[in-house]
């Protein structure tokens, strides 16, 4: 019989992909990861993987009659995730730390152990879909594209999608709500997790500073031109594209445009002065394993909210691009990811290094 390892977040997701795989036959074995120690364990109740996440994703897996692991990965989620997201921001970046969860822990330390269990399969709670033509293995959108995730999915390499399933990008959110709750699953109306899992409240800095032992030094809003238009309050309170929360009046709606993190600067402007006409993207993944010999004309997403853009993309390394918007594209920000669509097929993806203006 064929056996996975079922990634499980305490969530409806990850749970109904659980009772999905049961029913196709597969041999599985639940699991979470543990990612905080007890006392650090006072996440938002709108994140995901506490300790009542645990208590549900168990409650689940004793339903199906599947036994059910917690992994303690503590040591490795602090090394490889939240201490890249505290560089990241006092380097003037903003991160996209679920990302580097997906990357870094689901799909390889979580992949690795479900190797060492003798399983064939990792299985996960995404929105996307896998589909294997001539032999190689593609990336599709869900069918749900209110819910679809494949943008944070771009790092996937092809064994890893020969090796994973993602049983819900056939499905609409509400198929899986309704079937979970004909299940008798304890989370069938659990709310979806929204938060950073390891930033209560949404507050960044806070959580920045304590890692790093120290309050974030003040330095100086600037313009365009360099002109000092006031004080900050340290770097990591600022995006690129923020407006509200800068604590000065200007007169007139000011952005901030850009961090100088080597000068300690925010550079400020108007919403004009927001918008990039290509950027310059590095650590990048082409999910077929092949980079292109030549550009190619594709769309490109360059935040997890935002809507795609049309855009010429270039190799220019082995792991870096350029793209040059068709039309300029608003707040496209270091740090963030920028992931390339061919219609519904994830081409790839990587950092924003730098807007190009």
């Amino acid at each position: 019989m064929t056996k996975a390892l079922i990634a499980m977040s305490g969530g409806v997701d990850s749970s109904l992909a659980a009772k999905l795989m049961i029913d196709k036959g597969y041999e599985c074995i639940g699991c979470m990861m543990k990612l905080y120690e007890s006392d650090d364990d006072n996440v938002s109740s709108r994140s995901c993987c506490s300790m009542d996440d645990a208590d549900d994703a168990r409650s689940v897996a004793t339903k199906l009659g599947m036994p059910f692991y917690v992994f303690n990965f503590v040591d490795d989620f602090r090394a490889l995730v939240i201490d890249r997201f505290v560089d990241a921001y006092r380097a003037g970046m903003t991160p996209n730390p679920c990302i580097d969860c997906n990357r870094l822990m689901k799909f390889d330390k979580l992949m690795k152990r479900a190797e060492v269990l003798g399983c064939d399969y990792l299985v996960t709670g995404h929105y996307a879909r896998i589909e294997e033509k001539n032999g190689r293995y593609i990336l599709k959108k869900a069918l749900d594209e209110t819910k679809d995730q494949s943008y944070v999915l771009y790092n996937l390499t092809q064994h890893q999608l020969a090796h994973l399933k993602l049983p819900l990008g056939e499905l609409k959110k509400r198929e899986v709500r309704s079937t979970a709750g004909k299940a008798g699953f304890i989370n069938a109306d659990k709310p979806d997790s929204q938060d950073i899992c390891f930033v209560p409240d949404g507050d960044y800095a806070a959580v920045i500073e304590k890692a790093c032992g120290m309050k974030s030094r003040c330095g100086e809003f600037v313009d365009i031109s360099g002109n000092i238009l006031g004080q900050h309050q340290g770097i990591i309170h600022y995006t690129v594209g923020q407006r509200k929360g800068l604590r000065i009046a200007f007169g007139k709606p000011m952005y901030v445009c850009s961090i100088d993190a080597d000068k300690n600067r925010v550079v400020l402007g108007d919403e004009n002065e927001l918008m990039s006409q290509g950027a310059h993207v590095t650590r990048f993944n082409w999910i077929s394993g092949e980079m292109p010999a030549y550009s190619i004309k594709c769309k490109v997403k360059v935040r997890y909210s935002q809507k795609e853009h049309w855009g010429l993309v270039t190799p220019s390394g082995t792991d870096s691009v350029s793209i040059q918007f068709d039309e300029p594209v608003r707040a496209v920000t270091p740090g963030q990811a920028a992931v390339l669509y061919d219609g519904d097929i994830v081409l790839g993806g990587g950092v924003i290094a730098e807007g190009i203006r």
